[in-house]
């Protein structure tokens, strides 16, 4: 799936599919006596993952001082101290612990390469999934009109022409909200198969067409005549590629899992140098409204898999590592209290993680009260003390240099937290 009218602005590319199996060889072997051999430059990169369903902020990283969270979690609640054959939490500062499943990012904080936004969300109120998480993508909490995503602003607001059709890609069957617009995204479910197909098919008759130079010269409107030059070059990096059998550095182990096989494939386009800023992935299953589970169970696996998942990324990015900036999001948290079930329903506040070497880390940054009934949302969530926008607003401008929060997320007036490094 690709925004249509962005892409054929800025890649000429229409009609046809194009895929690692599907070029047309007089397109490549074309491409290839007509372009420059050159690389792409190296890029600044924003990798984001979401957490759909609604992450329990308060067991990834939990206030264990806190007495009344063990209180309203009788049968959730970790301490850092070791029980039974249960891990305890990771102490950070003393006041939050990582939960165990998350080990893997322990060293990461350590080394003041991971920061942690506790009480982050949307000011909208609202507790459906749906809702809350097209408010998120958008970039606008308070109105659905908004037929933009705030990563494909992202992209118009870098300043300058993309050159590649793959600036900004989501590792997804389908393109996410938060890339929906204008400039140009693509969604690819898997490298190895990748194709694009756009509606509609106006230069069908000539996919007959001998040579590249026919097809460019027989292409009206100026669909390619702009960057389709550059929109190759990217391509043919991709054709020539052995996407199938790439080595991922042997630091990197990757799971096998979904988000474990998107992410790896974001970090073989990260090093192909494709001209990539924007990489989206997303990961599912943390909507536990029964049998969540302490130390162990389903929260356990999950929380397991996403930072086994995203560690293999950063370990697998190495060199890569002052390039990039990966960023977590999830559109609420859960209930303070436990429900009936051994599960958490849907909250307000949660927390989110950002890796990178301009981060402050080794922080858990936010304000979080005593989790009294008198300092709860409604009486029963985390409260939203961080704007979601003011950290994403801050991540952007500072991995991007745009500066341009009023455009990025409209009618947001908010200032810095101090996630990131000056």
């Amino acid at each position: 799936m690709v925004t249509r009218r962005g892409f054929i602005k800025s890649t000429g590319i229409a009609l046809f599919g194009i895929g690692l199996g599907g070029v047309p060889t007089f397109v490549v072997e074309a491409a290839r006596k007509i372009l420059p051999e050159k690389p792409f430059f190296r890029k600044k990169v924003l990798i984001c993952i979401f957490q759909r369903g609604a992450m329990d902020g308060l067991m990834a990283v939990t206030p264990y001082a806190d007495p009344y969270l063990a209180t309203a979690r009788p049968s959730l609640f970790i301490s850092p101290a070791k029980t039974g054959n249960n891990s305890g939490l990771i102490d950070l500062d003393g006041r939050f612990g990582l939960h165990p499943s998350l080990s893997p990012f322990a060293s990461l904080f350590t080394s003041k390469q991971l920061a942690i936004v506790h009480g982050i969300g949307s000011p909208n109120n609202s507790r459906s999934h749906f809702d809350a998480q097209d408010y998120m993508e958008s970039g606008t909490p308070f109105s659905k009109s908004s037929i933009s995503g705030w990563l494909n602003r992202a992209v118009g607001i870098m300043g300058h022409d993309a050159l590649t059709p793959f600036q900004a890609v989501s590792i997804t069957s389908s393109l996410p909200r938060s890339l929906y617009g204008s400039n140009p995204a693509v969604a690819l479910s898997n490298l190895q198969d990748f194709a694009i197909q756009l509606n509609g098919n106006p230069m069908g008759a000539n996919l007959a067409a001998q040579s590249f130079e026919d097809l460019y010269d027989q292409t009206s409107a100026g669909l390619l005549k702009n960057t389709g030059k550059e929109s190759f070059e990217a391509m043919k990096i991709l054709k020539n590629t052995d996407v199938r059998n790439y080595k991922p550095n042997p630091k990197a182990v990757y799971t096998g899992s979904p988000l474990s096989n998107a992410l790896k494939q974001i970090a073989q386009l990260v090093k192909m140098g494709v001209g990539m800023e924007i990489a989206f992935a997303e990961s599912g299953g943390w909507d536990t409204h029964y049998a969540q589970g302490a130390a162990v169970g389903t929260f356990a696996r999950n929380i397991d898999d996403f930072s086994k998942s995203i560690t293999a990324l950063w370990n697998d990015l190495d060199t890569y590592q002052d390039d990039v900036i990966i960023m977590t999001m999830t559109e609420f948290g859960r209930t303070v209290k436990e429900n009936g079930t051994g599960g958490t329903d849907h909250g307000r506040g949660s927390c989110n993680f950002i890796i990178g070497n301009n981060v402050m880390g080794g922080k858990v940054h936010g304000t979080m009260q005593a989790l009294t009934v008198e300092n709860l949302e409604d009486g029963r969530d985390l409260p939203v003390t961080t704007d979601f926008r003011t950290v994403f607003s801050e991540v952007a401008d500072r991995q991007f240099s745009m500066k341009q929060d009023g455009v990025l997320f409209p009618g947001y007036t908010g200032s810095p937290i101090g996630v990131m490094k000056a």
